[in-house]
């Protein structure tokens, strides 16, 4: 054969990135059909920790925090995305700040060593056993998100009144927070956050720092946040002029897109790093204003695209016009499907599928007709039972909105490092579930 020739096949067998889009950029497909990440094998990980289960690759996740952390800007990680003791300390060591909004989420921190300094306390429910360990643990801010709340909060404390700008981020309804009459935040039109503000400042031992707002979930477009600036900075100079003080932080949440799909929208990063300061110190020079101390809180965009699921196949049915790939996981580990309508890729691993293609559904092993993962993977036509399937951008409210809906056990976290695996969550066990049921 001729050089030119032989160049299809040779370029056949050599290893392959995956799409950065949606993969770790570790991840590799090699010639055998298996796929490589931060140097692990998949397919060995699935044989030596089963499935379902959670791969995160760390080093992705230090690429965000440290991409996020070049801003000049606070970076609080939103635990609710992913957090356990692991992802706690290693969020610690990149000197990112940590937004939690339960005691389980402040207790995983605190027990993991995270500076409470640097926690900010959420929820817009937050009840007195939440406030009263906030405040003995020295957790650094909480963020009041009720006019009722003020008389609530224990001892000293720094705290910021969230804002709802009445922004729409054009994003799922479920995930909109910015908007008006939703139930987060204090109403920036209706007055509700000036009557916050006053109410803080009533009570001497409180400090009021700074403001906090959120527009939402998967938001794309920077525009949203310069507009939430705007606002923001104009209520902070409404502030000094009622009530003589200049507050020094300015919080503007996070929300920023990831892609999940090759094609989908994700957040302009580099563009909201070089737009936003620039709007923030023009509406401060406009107002007169010192420069309040930028603080973002992103959770997906930080671990979104490090995690990968892995499924195995248990059965393929070829219905009269669809055919309905069923694998060992579910709604149990991502409810986000059905919750919005989120939609996925899926990739065979383990070995080389035909060479044609075509749409399936893969649905999920629960009792339930609407759970279904992706309905329209493309898979190969020989796709059957036994085979392994990768799910990328899985590293978001995967773990953290898990159930054990039917008692099916929770999947573990395996940690991949430079060609190392590392359990970080282990399997959940029908003996844990049964520890619980005490009658």
């Amino acid at each position: 054969m001729t050089l030119a020739e032989l160049l299809p096949t040779f370029r056949h067998s050599l290893p392959k990135k995956l799409p950065d889009s949606i993969w770790p950029e570790s991840a590799v497909a090699l010639p055998s059909g298996d796929v490589t990440v931060g140097g692990v094998s998949l397919t060995e990980l699935a044989e030596r920790f089963g499935t379902p289960g959670y791969v995160l690759d760390v080093q992705a996740v230090r690429a965000r925090c440290r991409a996020y952390r070049s801003m000049d800007a606070e970076i609080a990680f939103a635990g609710k995305a992913f957090l356990c003791r692991r992802m706690a300390r290693l969020l610690a060591e990149e000197g990112m700040s940590l937004d939690v909004c339960s005691a389980g989420e402040l207790a995983t921190a605190l027990a993991a060593g995270f500076p409470a300094e640097r926690i900010l306390l959420h929820g817009n429910a937050k009840t007195d056993r939440e406030l009263r360990t906030a405040a003995n643990a020295g957790v650094g801010r909480v963020v009041v998100d009720s006019l009722a709340e003020v008389d609530r909060i224990v001892g000293a404390q720094d705290v910021l009144v969230r804002v709802t700008p009445g922004i729409d981020g054009h994003s799922h309804r479920a995930v909109a927070t910015g908007v008006a009459d939703q139930k987060f935040g204090l109403s920036l039109a209706g007055g509700q956050a000036a009557a916050a503000v006053a109410k803080v400042l009533q009570r001497p031992e409180l400090r009021l720092v700074g403001l906090h707002c959120h527009l939402g979930s998967q938001i794309s477009e920077v525009a949203g946040y310069e507009e939430a600036v705007r606002r923001l900075t104009a209520f902070l100079a409404e502030i000094a002029v009622r009530h003589g003080i200049t507050l020094p932080q300015l919080n503007i949440g996070g929300g920023h897109a990831v892609a999940y799909r090759p094609g989908d929208a994700e957040f302009d990063l580099p563009g909201f790093a070089a737009r936003i300061p620039r709007v923030l110190h023009y509406e401060c020079r406009k107002h007169g204003l010192v420069v309040p101390r930028l603080t973002l809180e992103p959770g997906r965009a930080i671990v979104a695209r490090a995690g990968i699921t892995l499924y195995r196949v248990e059965t393929v049915k070829h219905g009269s016009s669809r055919t309905f790939v069923a694998v060992d996981g579910g709604f149990s580990d991502n409810p986000r499907p059905e919750l919005y309508g989120s939609r996925y890729a899926a990739r065979l691993i383990g070995r080389v599928g035909a060479a044609r293609e075509r749409a399936m559904s893969v649905v999920g092993r629960h009792c339930e007709a609407g759970d279904v993962l992706i309905p329209d993977a493309v898979l190969p036509v020989d796709i059957r039972a036994g085979d392994l399937l990768a799910v990328p951008c899985t590293g978001a409210y995967h773990h953290s909105m898990a159930s054990t809906y039917n008692l099916v056990c929770r999947p573990p976290v395996v940690a991949v490092d430079d060609g190392a695996a590392e359990p970080w969550v282990r399997r959940e066990t029908e003996t844990d579930l049964l520890r619980r049921d005490l009658a």
